[in-house]
Parts: structure tokens; sequence; C-alpha cells
């Protein structure tokens, strides 16, 4: 419910604070004094685009501010949660500022937002009736929300709006899939030849390193062999002279001294110890020389082997070394290749069981939707007898089509239709030309769907054009009846309509040499009875008139 709305410097309003309550409120005043002022700067906050002329003449901006309470609004106050809007104490204010520079800021909450975002909350917190493009009635959206709120449908509609999005993002990632293998193919066979020309080399962890040290022996073995043989001839294979003799003559020397010397004794373990070294150096060189085997052969099928994989390596640009590494990089890509396919055909099988569910929930719902639709034509057409358009026949046309795809609305789409005149064939109702007319079909909609609406305010902006007499008592029963369930702002001329209100605020405009300005109060009882005689019978305020505004006021 809108509680509060404040301007500044905007068009004729230097300062106004508005305090609004529950129930039904008129708005009236003399023709030009500035009743769609408060609408329009109502209409800037739930994001209206704007013109810097509605800044006030000396003023460097123009600041509205308008408060809503969400107590009985889930749905906007889900809204601020899941757009991450601060929502305390369950108010929600929308503030709309516009600069001399062009600049216009809006905000949520006080924090920064954009005029698409005031569209879509303003949306859920108030309807707008007039020749104005908050006028929900223009949207067919609306249509289709009315009917199903009307019939009580929300949480059937809701189920198939989930099976409706599932199946669509299946759809989606089904295509993908299909289209990743389709565009890939020509990659697809490029990898399956590269795959299999790395598998035929059989290519093993650490072989390069494994061939390159044995490459390096084969090719290196008549040189290794000869120095092996020098060393062993060395140590001790040589007859003339070796290692071993000379350490073995060296130590019976020093055991033949025929005296005890600690250091002589030292230096014959020495060499002991070193000819022990000798002996097991020859033996592991013996060894190593059985192992080395001059093998043109191997060396020939080693350098074949290392060759092969040096050319695959540079002919996919990556190194020797990393040519392992790389292959298996590649066979796990082919096998995602693969999966393309088979994952989809497991999705494809999802898919179905989806549709099998939406099918059923859509049908469930368009069978209900079409008994709504008749009460809710019965009953429209009801209200439009009482408010002086008996000739006129609203009707709704549900055009069903089963073989489309998922939708959220399911099968159906609702669109009002209205015959203002007898024998004239139905036409959408956003095509109706008269805003009175379409002001009074609004108001009976709204009347029928109001206990189901989930939109708590409500404002009229001259519902009364074109009607008088007993027409006009109707409009401010009916909107009297309507603001009962929630809060309906009235701008209007007629006083049998003001007559019904709880509320009733004035709009007046003063002026003097210097500007004009347009303010807004709350009127009294007694300032409510002069008011509506007013309308009733002009400035000149007659006994008559007066009495007849007591009577229509109740008093």
């Amino acid at each position: 419910m809108l509680t509060q709305l404040n301007i500044h410097n905007f068009a004729l309003v230097e300062h106004l604070d508005i305090e609004l309550l529950a129930g039904m409120t008129a708005i009236t005043g003399e023709t030009g004094a500035g009743k769609s002022i408060m609408l329009d700067a109502l209409g800037l906050t739930l994001g209206d685009r704007a013109d810097l002329d509605v800044i006030r003449a000396g003023a460097e901006r123009a600041d509205i501010c308008a408060t809503f309470t969400l107590h009985d609004n889930p749905e906007a106050s889900s809204w601020l949660a899941d757009h991450d809007f601060p929502n305390s104490e369950d108010l929600c204010i929308l503030r709309r500022v516009l600069t001399k520079d062009g600049r216009s800021r809006a905000y949520i909450n006080g924090q920064t937002t954009t005029l698409a975002e005031l569209k879509i909350l303003g949306e859920m917190l108030i309807d707008i009736h007039s020749q104005h493009e908050h006028q929900s009635l223009l949207k067919t959206s609306t249509h289709q929300r009315l009917l199903d709120a009307f019939g009580g449908l929300e949480e059937l509609t809701a189920k198939v709006q989930q099976q409706a999005l599932s199946a669509r993002k299946l759809n989606q990632e089904i295509s993908r899939l299909r289209g990743l293998a389709a565009a890939n193919s020509g990659q697809l066979e490029l990898l399956t030849f590269q795959v299999q020309e790395l598998d035929e080399i059989n290519l093993q962890a650490n072989e390069l390193q494994v061939l390159e040290a044995e490459h390096q022996q084969l090719s290196h073995a008549d040189a290794a062999l000869t120095a092996l043989q020098l060393v062993q001839d060395i140590c001790s294979a040589n007859e003339d002279f070796n290692l071993e003799q000379g350490l073995r003559r060296a130590t019976g020397l020093l055991e033949a001294v025929p005296f005890n010397n600690p250091q002589l004794t030292e230096a014959a373990t020495l060499l002991n110890t070193a000819l022990i070294q000798i002996e097991e150096a020859g033996a592991t060189l013996s060894r190593a020389t059985d192992r080395i085997e001059l093998n043109p052969t191997r060396l020939e099928e080693v350098d074949q082997r290392l060759g092969l994989i040096h050319r695959l390596a540079r002919k996919h640009k990556v190194a020797a070394a990393e040519l392992f590494t790389f292959g298996c990089a590649l066979s796990t890509r082919l096998q995602g290749f693969g999966s393309a396919d088979s994952s989809a055909d497991v999705l494809q099988v999802q898919l179905q069981a989806i549709l099998d569910m939406y099918h059923q929930l859509a049908a469930e719902l368009s069978r209900k939707r079409s008994k709504a639709a008749l009460l809710l034509e019965k009953a429209v057409n009801t209200q439009l007898t009482k408010l002086g358009m008996a000739s006129a026949r609203f009707s709704l046309d549900l055009h069903t089509d089963k073989s489309a795809a998922p939708s959220s609305n399911g099968y159906d789409a609702a669109e009002f239709m209205i015959s203002t005149n007898p024998g004239q064939s139905a036409k959408a109702l956003v095509k109706i030309a008269s805003g009175g007319e379409l002001s009074r079909i609004s108001l009976a909609i709204q009347v029928v769907t109001a206990l189901t609406s989930a939109i708590p305010t409500i404002v009229f902006d001259e519902v009364d054009v074109g009607i008088g007499g007993g027409t006009a008592k109707v409009v401010g029963e009916l909107l009297q009846q309507l603001g009962s369930k929630g809060q309906v702002l009235c701008v209007t001329h007629q006083s049998q309509v003001a007559a019904h209100a709880q509320h009733h605020l004035l709009v007046s405009k003063t002026s003097n040499k210097h500007n004009t300005t347009t303010s807004l109060a709350l009127l009294n009882q007694a300032e409510r009875i002069k008011e509506v005689a007013r309308m009733l019978g002009g400035d000149d305020l007659s006994e008559n008139s007066l009495a007849h505004a007591r009577e229509l006021l109740g008093h």
C-alpha cells in the first residue's frame, strides 16, 4: 500500500508531503489546479521517463519519493530479496531525482537502480488506470495473470511454468551437445587420426629417457671397452707391472722391517686397504666389461626409434620429452568428443519425461481456465451494466495451441475483448480509443478480480469522464467496494464519486506576481462538505448545494 508521497520542486509543487491511508481516497480540485501532478510525480518513481521541464522554475533539481508497505505483498518482498535490495520493516521506498544538467537517478530503498527495475517492481506495487503507460490492462500478460488469479490457478500455473522452464533448459543443452558434435566433426576426424598415429608407436612413459641412455652406451661401446681394458691392465692384468703387484710388494717390504713402529703399522694397514679396493675395482670393471657389447643391430634399432619419436614430436610441435603426455591429452579429448552425443541421448530421455508431465499439467490448466473464463465474463458484464455500459459485451479470447513449444503460460494465450455497441464485433481491449470507456471497463474487471489481485494499490484517473447521475453513483459505490479490499486513489470531477470516499484530498493552485504553486490538503468533514458542494454547483456555495452535499456524504 502507498503510505506517503513526498514531492519537491516538481512542476508547480515546491514542497508537498502526502500521507495516504487504506480504503478509497478521492482527489478533487478545480480544472487546471494540477490534479495530474500527483500522478505524474508518482509515475516518475515507477520508472516513467522524464522531461527536464518538470523541474520547478528556479530549482536545481526535482526529488520525488514514494513509500509503500509490503505487509500483504509477498511478491514484491521476494523480488527485493532476489535482487539484493535492503528490505527492513517491510517498507519499499522508490525515489527519483532529476537535475537540470540532464541527469536522472533512481533508488530502491536507498540503493541505486535502473528505470527498468523500477518499472518491474512498480507493477507489483500499484496499478494506474488512465490513459497512462502504467495501465496494466493494456498488457495481455496481465489478462493471463488476472484470469489465473480469478480462477485460483496460480499454483497449477507455477507447476506448468517450472516444467516449461526445465524443458527449455534441457533443449538448449541437448542442442549445444548436438551442435558440438556436428560442428567438430572435422576436428573429430583429425583427432582420431592423430590418436591412432600415436597409438601405433606405443610410446611408453619415460621411454625416451631410457632409449637415449641406451643409445649413448651403444654408440660409445667400442671406446668404452678399450678404456676399461686399459684400466684393468693398470690394476692387475699387466704382466710387467700393475697396481696390485706394486701394493703387494710394498706391504711385503714394510712387514720385513725388523722393529715395531706405529707409523709403519698404520702405513701397512692403508696399503692393505688400497689393495682390497684395487681388487674390488678390478672385479667391478670385469663385470662392466662383460655387460658392454658391440651391437650395431641394436644401435640401429634404437636410432630408428628415437628418430620416429623426434619426427612425431616436430609434427605436433611439442618437445620430444612431452610427446607421451601430449598423446594422453589427445586421447582424453577424443573421449570427450565421443561423450557429447551419448550425453545428449541421456538428456533426451529426461526431456521426454518432463514433456509428458508438462502436457499433463498444461491440459489440466487449460480445462480449468476455460471454466474460469466463462465465470469472469459473466461477472464483468454484470458490473458493466451497473456502470451504464449495458450495451457493452466483455469476452475473453482464450487461444489454445497444444502443438506449440512448451510455454510458461501452458497451451493458452488469454486476451480481454470488448464490444461497446450492439452488433459490433469484439475487439481487443487494447484498441479501445475512449479513455473513459477503458477506465470503466478496467474498473469492472478490477472490482471482480479484487479478491484475488496481488496489487494492493489501484489508481483511477477520471473514471467518471462522460458519465453522470445514477451511473456516477454506481462508480462511487464500486470504487468504495474496491477500496474495502485495499487502497484506491481516484481523481474525479463527480461529486457522487467523491462522496463515497473514506478520505478526500483537495488540489488547489495559488498565484502571485512571482510564481504559481500547487498544493494538496486532506479535508476534514466541514471542508469536505464545501468541496462536494462546489463540485455540485460551482464556486457559489448555496444552501441547496451545501444541503445536497451533506445528503451525499450522509450528514
